[in-house]
């Protein structure tokens, strides 16, 4: 090794090599540049060809899966479906990623979990698991020490284990209540060392337990959206009667009120909704008169419905929605029917607030841009 000193500069050779690794650090701020000279004669079709020989190796660990599952995961999935506590998933490094996902994976869908950090459960963190709950270990060694360590303490507190092991013939696998194999598996990488193929199998596997048991626990879409109210899927599923305009914040008259009466007593505050809900004697919905109509007939100079009962001129039986019906489902009948407001009735076809368009934009369906021919957007 030789060294090189200069006051903006110092520079570390390793001799012997004739691709020498080179090691600077640049002034004060200690920059440390790796240069390795070395001669690169991949292209692109190699590095494409690696890189599918990379995802096939993790399909195919994964597929190999298929064959693998057995009662045992019966046995596994009947463990967390009578489950009093929480899905407790615990790992180490990439195994302790994956069940951290799987953690996330079921708390959505209906099976309430958490991770706990081995290194951590050794200093305390034992005490967020209790005997009402069940262990979901990852190991693909199954001899990871941090994971072996706190096997003791949770067979002795009577604290059922699931593990995910590429051989129930190790210690995890041996301690467990329950050991879900996935076999010796070769890595993807070239050096046939870095967790990818094992670590794709151990997430294939998590999911299929976290997803099974949601299955067999009648989890439905409406469930979904109650762990999920942000972004656009929540927004989706969540049901009409959360982002309606309550009755009391709209316009509401006897369908025998005359058209000028309707408009002239029918005020409310804030911004309103450009629809009046009318209703027969019995307070269920019998017609809707928009703003548009009222225009529509200052257009056609019926000066004389003015002052004649609103239900001659109404939309009678408008199309509605069950308050309780999804946004989804509300939005598509608004976009499919290019109305702008829609009722929410009860079970008994009595409103109980509207939908307008303008505060649903944000669930309206994407549609594509259209050109003119000069290229600019419509």
């Amino acid at each position: 090794m030789t060294r090189e000193n200069d006051t903006q500069r110092t520079t570390l050779r390793i001799a012997g090599s004739a691709a020498p690794d080179v090691v600077s650090f640049e002034g004060s701020l200690a920059l440390k540049t790796i240069e390795v000279a070395r001669e690169w004669t991949s292209n692109d079709a190699d590095a494409l060809e690696y890189a599918r020989s990379v995802v096939r190796s993790e399909g195919d660990a994964i597929l190999r899966l298929v064959d693998a599952l057995d009662s045992r995961f019966c046995e596994a999935v009947s463990l967390v479906l009578d489950c009093r506590g929480r899905l407790v998933t615990t790992g180490m490094g990439k195994a302790g990623l994956i069940a951290r996902k799987i953690a996330a994976t079921a708390s959505s869908t209906g099976s309430p979990s958490h991770f706990v950090h081995p290194g951590e459960a050794r200093h305390g963190d034992l005490g967020a698991i209790t005997a009402d709950d069940v262990v979901l270990a990852f190991s693909y060694s199954g001899e990871t020490e941090e994971i072996k360590q706190i096997l003791g303490p949770l067979a002795s507190r009577g604290v059922p284990i699931v593990a995910i092991v590429s051989t129930a013939d190790s210690a995890l696998g041996r301690a467990a209540t329950v050991a879900l194999e996935i076999g010796k598996i070769e890595e993807a990488d070239s050096l046939k060392l870095a967790p990818s193929s094992s670590a794709a199998a151990m997430l294939a596997m998590g999911d299929a337990l976290a997803l099974t048991v949601s299955r067999l626990r009648g989890f439905r879409s409406e469930d979904f959206a109650r762990f999920h109210p942000g972004g656009a899927l929540g927004r989706s599923l969540s049901r009409v009667c959360e982002l309606m305009r309550p009755l009391e914040l709209c316009r509401v008259a006897p369908d025998t009120t005359t058209v000028r009466d309707v408009f002239t007593s029918c005020r409310k505050p804030g911004r309103r909704s450009g629809a009046v809900l009318l209703l027969d004697e019995s307070g269920r919905l019998s017609g809707i008169f928009t703003d548009s109509d009222l225009a529509r007939l200052f257009e056609s100079r019926r000066e004389d419905a003015f002052d004649r009962p609103v239900s001659e001129v109404m939309t009678p039986s408008p199309l509605a929605v069950r308050a309780d019906a999804t946004m989804k489902e509300a939005v598509e009948i608004l976009s499919k029917r290019k109305i702008s407001e829609l009722p929410a009735l009860d079970e008994e076809g009595r409103p109980v607030g509207v939908l307008d368009v303008t505060d649903v934009v944000a669930f309206m369906p994407a549609r594509k841009e259209e050109e003119t021919p000069s290229g600019m957007l419509a």
